[in-house]
């Protein structure tokens, strides 16, 4: 039998938007309702917020069957202060430095520390900002959008959610990840499923996810699931890495190259320097750093991003996107 709580609460925030976080293409489980609240599943939880203000509002529901405890922050790396790195450096960040990451079943009920830390309201906005190079653009589209920040997510669930996403508008993988979760998934309640874990995907047929709405991404999908539950990578294991390791490291699976990749390594590992190109952002990058330069290969635009926007180039990546795509929706 599975029984649900309700738990509510209270987070005095600053420097921060719940609506441009959840919405910028990092995650693919949160739905607005008509309410204004955003409803979303983390781990084996469904979380539910909403911020008026300078006030986030949250409460869960969550699963208690009879299985192994793991508490959330076990799956969100935990806070503390350090310095930022470089190009090639492991994943180190003004406040939340490596720690281990577990795909285990979630099924506490977090508490305001574990909301803090997924939303990542414990790093310190302006001293992101002061890391960020003197760019106009940049610093219009981080004013313009202030207060988005980077979630931290379970590497297997984000690595599969950006395989999914290849080609893909967001509408879309939310609706294959939904599917994903709904088939494979364990139930949560009669309408809500955790995301599967890599053995559940390993286990399944090319049909099965073909049905999912995959396409020519459930090969890639079903081969990486594989490989991963079959030891060939250990994705908690990409954190005490050095950039480049971890990097080469993914690329080996089916179906992902530098920038599902770097997706990874910037939302689940902490890499906060890492810079995913798609081509959003690539067109953003020739258009404002390269106008009128007809020739330049995707090789100079990785060297320009690792040299040009610092030890968080990640999250200066997250601005300029969000700020490509927000423009884009006001043309149509």
């Amino acid at each position: 039998m599975t029984l649900v709580a309700e738990m509510a609460n209270r987070i005095n925030v600053s420097d921060f938007s719940l609506a441009a976080t959840l919405e910028c293409g990092q995650a693919f489980r949160w739905q607005r309702l008509a309410d204004g609240w955003f409803e979303g599943v983390v781990g084996h939880q469904i979380w539910r917020l909403r911020q008026v203000g300078n006030r986030l509002e949250w409460n869960c529901s969550h699963e208690t069957l009879s299985r192994p405890h793991s508490a959330i922050t076990s799956a969100i790396p935990s806070p503390s202060m350090g310095e930022g790195q470089g190009e090639g450096g492991s994943p180190s960040t003004i406040d939340h430095p490596p720690s281990s990451i577990s795909s285990s079943p979630i099924n506490h009920p977090p508490s305001t520390i574990s909301i803090e830390r997924y939303l990542a309201l414990d790093v310190s906005l302006p001293k992101i900002f002061a890391t960020f190079p003197d760019d106009p653009m940049l610093h219009q589209a981080a004013r313009k959008h202030r207060g988005l920040r980077v979630i931290r997510q379970e590497p297997w669930e984000c690595l599969a959610s950006f395989i999914a996403s290849s080609t893909k508008q967001i509408v879309q993988i939310r609706q294959i990840v939904g599917l994903l979760a709904q088939r494979f998934g364990e139930p949560i309640d009669a309408e809500h499923h955790a995301f599967p874990t890599v053995s559940a995907i390993a286990r399944v047929s090319h049909q099965q996810l073909w049905d999912c709405k995959l396409g020519f991404r459930a090969k890639n999908l079903l081969a990486a699931a594989r490989m991963i539950d079959g030891g060939r990578l250990d994705l908690n294991a990409l954190r005490a890495m050095d950039y480049d390791r971890a990097l080469e490291e993914l690329t080996q699976l089916p179906g992902v190259g530098e920038k599902i990749a770097n997706c990874v390594l910037l939302f689940a590992c902490g890499f906060d320097h890492a810079f995913p190109i798609d081509v959003w952002i690539e067109r953003a990058l020739r258009r404002i750093y390269f106008p009128g330069k007809k020739r330049i290969t995707a090789r100079e635009l990785r060297q320009f991003t690792r040299s040009h926007f610092g030890p968080y180039a990640g999250w200066a990546q997250q601005y300029l996107f969000f700020n490509e795509r927000s423009q884009k929706r006001r043309q149509l």
